[in-house]
């Protein structure tokens, strides 16, 4: 299957909500730049009541779903602060988390009848993973406490207090609850842990871990930890996000490690802070730099398949143009770095006189595809048609050659364009399921990678990529 960028006509185009309120296009913005347009909705339905919102933003991804409510409720000021929170918490945080969880149970009980306009005329065009084995991330973004935070603490972020003892009416403060202002704990344990993201965290969250497997670990992990029977006591989401980046489990994985067996972690205010400014830190984000044009790659390829707007176009475009890119947005921001390294590096190497010119990239887990980077000179001769067409099919070729080269591979996407820095550019992604692999279709390809002499001088490409560079 493949999919390619154009201007030429194509089904009908898939038309997203924007949000009704500032702070919900906020949201969209922050999400689109986290998991990529394809695969994040504002404002979903539900065909009952006369299109009813299921919630305020949706994110399907492999066997993930993320659920977002967003609240903007102005904080209380009456003069009694235990009122005023009560009446916030009550609001913002409690009417989100039971909004989450009656989406949840809508989509485990209704996956097919999801809309993406109150008129319920738009399907939503996501196939949903098996609700057996799907994992749900419930997130309430909470607006307008950041201010009034800030103000009754003497300073600080204005971020919520993470305080993972506090259970349900425990929120609640004064008698007879006692709990305490702007401390938050786990809305309903027996509903399912609820994520709550402030005006100070919901940026710091989002643009930090602004993949969807970056963003996605860190919500599990944090729910393990925080269920762990360890006490979490930390001041603010941004300074639980810091432990987090700066500590890795065994399998170098980010994780919230804690040496030694302690009944209590407690993480101050001030992690944040200093991470974000450490020279390595810095460092990191002017190495990502490049990891971006992964992410414009793919919202190209996605911005045509919403449109219909496909140079090539089949019945079921949408689907496995998707498929196609879920590969692609699936990888981490520190291996999105590492593969436009090696796309740049192919683009330097190619010389002026060269027709074409191509590298493997081999993956780091089992997991992760094959990537063949391709780039290809247009003859003289073809017209930009006839060109597109011929590089479509050499992709594919190129593809079904690397299954030759490493027999174990499974799946396999190729990406191909003109070599250069011309200014008429198109770029085209092939994905090969080689799960399939007939002695048929190896013959074919083996007969045809010797006739055009493809991929017969095999380098291994790897670029050693460090999550944090070392600096002087």
């Amino acid at each position: 299957m493949s999919l390619n960028d154009s201007n030429s006509k194509g089904r009908f185009p898939i038309k997203r909500g924007e949000g009704v309120t500032r702070a919900e296009r906020y949201l969209r913005s922050l999400c689109e730049r986290t998991f990529l347009s394809l695969w994040s909705y504002p404002g979903i339905y539900r065909d009952q009541g006369g299109g009813k919102e299921v919630c305020d933003l949706l994110v399907v991804f492999r066997n993930h779903i993320i659920i977002f409510s967003d609240k903007d409720c102005v904080f209380p000021d009456t003069g009694n602060l235990i009122k005023d929170w009560n009446r916030w918490y009550r609001r913002t945080i409690k009417n989100s988390a039971e909004q989450i969880w009656g989406a949840e149970r809508w989509i485990k009980e209704n996956p097919d009848r999801l809309f993406l306009d109150p008129e319920c005329q738009r399907s939503f065009p996501l196939e949903l993973p098996d609700i057996a084995g799907a994992i749900f991330h419930r997130i309430v973004v909470a607006h307008s406490g950041t201010e009034r935070c800030r103000r009754e603490m003497k300073g600080g972020s204005g971020s919520l207090i993470i305080v993972s003892n506090i259970a349900g009416d425990m929120h609640f403060a004064g008698e007879p609850y006692n709990g305490t202002p702007f401390w938050i704990g786990q809305v309903d344990p027996s509903k399912g842990f609820i994520h709550v993201l402030d005006d100070t965290s919901l940026d710091i969250v989002m643009q930090t871990l602004d993949t969807v497997g970056d963003f996605v670990s860190y919500l599990e992990k944090k729910e393990r930890f925080l269920n762990s029977g360890t006490s979490v006591f930390a001041t603010g989401e941004e300074d639980l996000l810091a432990f987090y980046l700066k500590r890795l489990n065994k399998n170098s994985e980010h994780d919230f490690v804690v040496d030694g067996n302690y009944k209590g972690v407690c993480i101050t205010e001030g992690e944040w802070k200093n991470f974000q400014n450490h020279p390595q830190r810095l460092a990191q984000v002017a190495a990502n730099e490049i990891s971006y044009s992964w992410d414009a790659l793919v919202e190209q390829f996605s911005h045509h398949i919403l449109e219909g707007t496909q140079y090539y176009s089949t019945s079921r475009e949408f689907e496995d143009g998707e498929k196609i890119l879920r590969f692609m947005a699936g990888e981490n921001r520190m291996r999105r770095r590492m593969l436009m390294h090696l796309f740049y590096d192919l683009f330097r190497k190619t010389t002026p006189d060269k027709i074409r010119s191509a590298r493997i990239v081999q993956p780091d887990t089992i997991d992760d595809p094959y990537y063949v980077f391709l780039l290809l000179r247009k003859p003289t001769d073809f017209t930009y048609e006839k060109y597109r067409e011929f590089r479509r099919n050499m992709l594919e070729v190129y593809c079904r050659a690397t299954k030759v080269i490493y027999p174990e591979a499974l799946d396999i996407v190729g990406i191909a364009t003109e070599p250069g820095v011309d200014e008429l550019r198109s770029e085209d992604a092939l994905y090969l399921n080689a799960r399939d692999w007939t002695q048929e279709l190896q013959e074919e390809a083996v007969r045809i990678r010797d006739e055009l002499s493809i991929l017969k001088e095999i380098r291994f490409h790897r670029c050693e990529v460090r999550e944090y560079p070392d600096v002087k």
